[in-house]
């Protein structure tokens, strides 16, 4: 699991990213390990790419180079502990594994490698209303079900309202730029949260783990020379 340390609105903690994606690891290897596959989670790497919020206090960012250094030191210890596959999950969405994951695969064509986006999973009946993507009322409500302790009261919630891209290309998402937050988000969220419930964040939860649990186990269950039909 991968996360990263970061705003998260007013009300969520820091540490958002790293507890969902810490939460979403150990059960969806659970559902796997049920279901007889042999799987393991790594300690989860708080640090992510936050090249675009270094003007917020505490925002801690790891570039990409680094990223890649760290995967590759993983890896070579896992070669050498016997482990034929490697999962990247992750949980934030400045982190971008893929054309790490190109280079780390051809210089080590021992251990299969992936990336799973637990953000970008489809869950049938997915509960939320509002659309957003950061601190919004999915990340807000998978909170308020795993550490509500840590949720402040609604009253203090921002509304994650947003400025979108002036020019129509960006706006289409066909061409791309780093957002800058502060000039993007009025409260660093993206999407109303106010909807939330810890309801709504365990039945989600649950669907998402069992796709990523289905995922884990049919990885690793499948030969490496078996994975193309």
């Amino acid at each position: 699991p991968w996360g990263a340390t970061e705003a998260h609105n007013y009300h969520l903690p820091y540490g958002t990213d790293v507890y969902q994606v810490s939460a979403i690891a150990a059960e969806a290897a659970r559902l796997a390990w049920e279901g007889g596959a042999r799987v393991g989670v790594l300690p989860t790497l708080p640090f992510g790419v936050q090249t675009g919020q270094m003007d917020i206090p505490f925002c801690i960012n790891m570039n990409p180079s680094t990223q890649l250094a760290v995967l590759d030191d993983v890896i070579v210890s896992l070669i050498a502990a016997g482990v034929p596959k490697l999962v990247v999950l992750n949980g934030h969405g400045g982190n971008d594994f893929r054309q790490m994951l190109r280079e780390l695969q051809f210089r080590h064509p021992r251990l299969f490698l992936c990336e799973v986006n637990w953000f970008k999973v489809p869950v049938e009946g997915e509960p939320f209303e509002r659309p957003g993507d950061h601190a919004d009322e999915r990340e807000t409500s998978l909170m308020l079900h795993l550490e509500p302790q840590l949720v402040l009261p609604q009253a203090e919630w921002g509304d994650g309202s947003t400025h979108a891209w002036r020019i129509p290309a960006m706006k289409q998402r066909w061409a791309w730029a780093q957002r800058a937050w502060t000039r993007a988000t009025n409260d660093t969220g993206s999407g109303d949260p106010r909807l939330a419930t810890a309801e709504k964040g365990a039945a989600y939860l649950a669907a998402l783990t069992q796709q990523i649990g289905s995922f884990f186990r049919d990885l690793a269950t499948t030969p490496e020379a078996d994975l193309y039909e």
